[in-house]
């Protein structure tokens, strides 16, 4: 079972395989590897100890960022990822990150982000598309309002931690700018990542 994983300069955490997203572009369809070899996809989701155990194991003088992530949505486990991200800061001062959908308030039904204070130092957000449509039909979530609540989730966040919001270089110009208007009415930074087949 792949619980931590070397991506850059960067150490990523792989916590969940559940995700409240079914998105026309994912690949977990396919078999995921790391570097061809090891899968990612969990036989269990591992507990808090094996997760902090696993990357404490590292040394993590050798990263430039600790990334809370998933071969699915590590917001469901959100709660945990903090206390781990506290636990990791008192052994190693390692920049923290969570990439997520921005549906975690949906899914424990309240606002979770002040348990980002002092745990997690970045929430990068897939943003994906410029309005509640194109989302829909290219994310297709589970919740009805997940555009709206991942955009209220990156407002709230912003109290406790640098929030970017990440679209794919795919998208065309006019809806780059859209995404980034956007992005400035929640107080987020907009990252266009380079997409990749």
């Amino acid at each position: 079972m792949t619980i931590t994983y070397e991506l850059g300069k960067s150490l990523y955490v792989n916590i969940t395989n559940r995700c409240s997203n079914a998105c026309t572009f994912c690949i977990r369809k396919d078999e995921p590897t790391i570097n061809g070899t090891d899968d990612l996809w969990l036989e269990k989701e591992p507990t808090k100890e094996e997760i902090l155990e696993d990357i404490l194991k590292r040394d993590l003088s050798k990263y430039k960022e600790l990334v809370f992530c998933g071969y699915g949505e590590p917001s469901y486990r959100l709660d945990e990822i903090c206390e781990i991200a506290k636990e990791v800061k008192k052994k190693h001062p390692i920049p923290t990150r969570i990439n997520t959908n921005g549906h975690g308030n949906l899914i424990f039904k309240k606002d979770m982000t002040p348990c980002l204070k002092d745990a997690i130092d970045t929430v990068s957000i897939s943003l994906n598309a410029k309005n509640k449509e194109e989302y829909n039909a290219l994310c297709r979530p589970v919740f009805e309002d997940a555009y709206d609540a991942l955009l209220e989730f990156a407002r709230l966040a912003g109290r406790y931690a640098k929030v970017i919001l990440t679209i794919v270089d795919i998208l065309p110009e006019e809806d780059q700018e859209a995404c980034r208007r956007v992005s400035n009415s929640v107080g987020a930074e907009l990252r266009i990542r380079s997409y990749i087949d």
